[in-house]
């Protein structure tokens, strides 16, 4: 059997249990009469794929602040201020949207080498810090906007969040694109590999002669760098930089991370894995709208789920002896 055989059978067996769950519940939503007309057609695919691309953006950086042992609580509020600096920069100083959109991911690196810095050279856990930023980060937005949307209508600021590839749209070329460069960093570089060692053992990672300071700095400000990413495509979608979007962003992140299997306690987890739970996530969204459940009750849906996939994890730990 050639290598990719062996890696895509290694895949299937990895993720088995929660490739079982999408699976039946694509076929539950397939046969349903309410959602078995509107579910599996091709827009709602693309549908579903361009709504869970930004969630995709964050849990590919959540992914490694989880296998680091970590938590980044600011990320919706990144999307927010992001999003509106993005219009700002077009709507209020006259800048092109390319550079709009650079300023917007620019203020998610900023935000994530703060997050870096202080959680790298300071012992204060990663849980305080990142909620303090959270905070400051939406009130920043909410201030500089004054509660309100800031409105951009233009083509080509609508291109990166709801435009088009011939028939993909962009934040679907966008979401795999993001994909394979945080695979080859996780599964190709020694910084992947670091990023395993710290977050098994930190203390032995640094006899060995891993900078972990600097391991903590990058993975971090590469959730930012996603964050803001993030931001600027939910503000195209939107045709609006909103002080209030990505609000519960980082729930939906975390929620795909634990339930693709990663472990809450730090050293292991896949982003085969952390995919199919954006997928899980996505769909059960999809699926609880098309059938007509009302939004409140889809919080308790997906805190259940987390519950599930956590108390899952821990289950597999104990058995581990960890």
């Amino acid at each position: 059997m050639s290598r990719f055989g062996k890696g895509v059978g290694r895949y299937f067996k990895d993720n088995l249990g929660i490739l079982i769950a999408l699976a039946a519940m694509v076929a539950f939503l397939c046969l349903f009469p309410t959602t078995s007309k509107t579910f599996p057609t091709q827009k709602n695919m693309f549908n579903i794929l361009r709504q869970n691309s930004t969630n995709l953006f964050l849990a590919c950086g959540m992914t490694m602040v989880i296998i680091l042992g970590g938590i980044d609580l600011s990320v919706g509020s990144i999307i927010a201020l992001s999003g509106v600096m993005a219009a700002a920069c077009v709507v209020n100083y006259g800048m092109p949207e390319v550079l709009g959109f650079t300023v917007a991911v620019l203020v998610g690196v900023v935000v994530g080498l703060v997050n870096g810095f202080v959680i790298s050279f300071t012992t204060i856990p990663p849980f305080i810090v990142t909620l303090a930023t959270m905070n400051i980060t939406k009130g920043i937005a909410l201030v500089y906007t004054n509660g309100a949307p800031i409105r951009c209508m233009t083509d080509a600021f609508k291109f990166p969040g709801a435009g088009y590839v011939g028939p993909i749209p962009t934040p679907v070329i966008f979401m795999i694109i993001v994909f394979l460069i945080s695979l080859f960093i996780m599964n190709r570089t020694h910084l992947g590999r670091h990023i395993y060692a710290v977050g098994g053992n930190a203390m032995a990672a640094e006899f060995s002669g891993i900078n972990v300071k600097k391991v903590k700095f990058f993975v971090h400000a590469y959730e930012g760098l996603m964050a803001g990413l993030a931001g600027m495509v939910i503000a195209s979608r939107l045709y609006s930089g909103q002080p209030t979007a990505g609000d519960g962003a980082e729930m939906d992140a975390i929620a795909a991370v634990v339930v693709g299997g990663t472990s809450m306690a730090g050293g292991s987890g896949k982003l085969g894995g952390t995919l199919i739970g954006v997928l899980i996530i996505g769909i059960l969204n999809n699926g609880l709208n098309l059938m007509g459940v009302d939004s409140n009750f889809q919080y308790i849906v997906k805190g259940m789920v987390i519950l599930l996939a956590v108390y899952t994890d821990f289950l597999r730990n104990r058995k581990k002896g960890r």
